[in-house]
């Protein structure tokens, strides 16, 4: 395919030139030369100063290459020039997190996150994540808990903490992308998806009409995109239905495609203090999501997934998490063609931030690499923690 020079024979014309020059001994810092010596003559007068060398370097001959790559890397102009991958501040969604009082309320497993006051602290949060160019949000409202039932019908008043932070949202800026979560699990009081009955069931097409309430009052709020993050089957198809009956056939769905049951959703889970309760010997309830979130060991399985929420009428499809199924995101990009998204989730933010804190990593450089590879693997979109800190620091590149 291409032809290279073994390494074999360079060596052997090192020990080549070596034997027509003699054993040369460690020569001191000169500057830097090949085989042939560059005829400065032939050249303009210049004041640049050779580089040199270090003390002891080898004298060698120039390998017989046709092709080095690193001649493409040799300057940082070079190099954003054939840069394959950029990202934007455009490219980000910024998760938020918002509650029914006034005081930011700090997030112990999140550090630098809140669940913000709807009315104060959301808005200058926002303002903000604007001013930093990032200007997509999708909004996660702390449920108070004597609001919580079994069927969760929390979800679709019109009145509810989300409808109010969209409304407001949309008011204050108008041209701001609002993203929406549609799932019973924040309204839920057995901190599930949907509706769970006294076996253990999670309850499929029950479930899926009140998603379909829920997403209805928030498109009424003025909510742009819908995201059914529940994992219920056939759920696309009638929230798109359910939208397109109301007159929002201008509102967007994007798919929770491939959602795993991930060990990274913990701190989500207590910024909104929704994960699965315990059941008891009358009513069971599993202990996590397995029933209806991916297997993390599947991979084939989110091509059937993509298949029918693409049939269905979803505009954007979703990974998550993202750091960990970079071959999903991929697989999917390469075989659909809507957009595609990614979510970089809590745990993964609170990873960094703890590495960070303890001086493992530097910050910065890791959360840009770990946001350029989820792009690079083929994420249009990115929901990161990271989104307005990461804005932020390319302004400053």
């Amino acid at each position: 395919m291409f032809a290279l020079t073994s390494s074999s024979a360079f060596v052997a014309s090192v020990a080549s030139f070596e034997v027509k020059r003699g054993r040369a001994a460690p020569r001191t810092a000169t500057p830097l030369t090949s085989a042939k010596a560059v005829d400065v003559s032939l050249a303009p007068p210049t004041t640049r100063v050779p580089p040199r060398v270090p003390e002891g370097a080898p004298v060698v001959p120039p390998q017989d290459l046709a092709s080095r790559p690193r001649r493409n890397r040799r300057s940082a102009t070079v190099r954003e020039a054939f840069r394959e991958t950029i990202l934007t501040p455009a490219n980000f969604i910024y998760p938020i997190f918002v509650h029914d009082g006034e005081e930011d309320i700090p997030i112990d497993s999140m550090p630098g996150q809140s669940r913000l006051g709807w009315k104060t602290g959301m808005i200058d949060k926002v303002r903000d994540a604007r001013a930093a160019g990032v200007n997509q949000v999708v909004v996660f409202p702390k449920t108070p808990e004597h609001l919580k039932t079994a069927t969760a019908e929390e979800c679709f008043n019109p009145n509810g903490l989300a409808q109010r932070s969209i409304s407001l949202l949309k008011d204050t800026f108008p041209d701001l992308e609002v993203y929406t979560d549609v799932a019973l699990d924040p309204y839920n009081t057995m901190g599930h998806d949907g509706m769970v009955r006294s076996d253990g069931v999670v309850m499929n097409d029950e479930t899926v009409y009140y998603l379909c309430k829920q997403a209805v009052s928030q498109a009424r709020a003025g909510a742009d995109v819908i995201c059914p993050s529940d994992m219920m089957d056939g759920r696309i198809g009638a929230i798109r239905e359910a939208l397109d009956a109301e007159g929002f056939t201008h509102v967007a769905i994007m798919s929770y495609t491939a959602k795993y049951n991930s060990a990274y959703y913990g701190p989500f889970r207590d910024a909104l203090a929704s994960a699965p309760a315990a059941g008891g010997a009358d009513w069971k309830i599993p202990k996590d999501k397995a029933e209806y979130q991916m297997d993390p060991g599947n991979a084939r399985e989110c091509l059937r997934e993509a298949a029918l929420d693409e049939a269905e009428g979803a505009d954007i499809m979703m990974v998550k998490p993202a750091g960990a199924y970079l071959d999903i995101i991929r697989t999917l990009k390469d075989n659909t063609t809507l957009p595609i998204s990614a979510y970089q989730v809590s745990g993964e933010y609170s990873m960094l931030k703890a590495a960070a804190a303890a001086g493992y990593l530097n910050e910065k450089d890791a959360v840009l690499e770990s946001l350029i590879a989820i792009k690079r693997a083929g994420a249009d979109l990115t929901l990161s923690y990271y989104a307005v800190d990461a804005a932020k620091w390319l302004q400053e590149m």
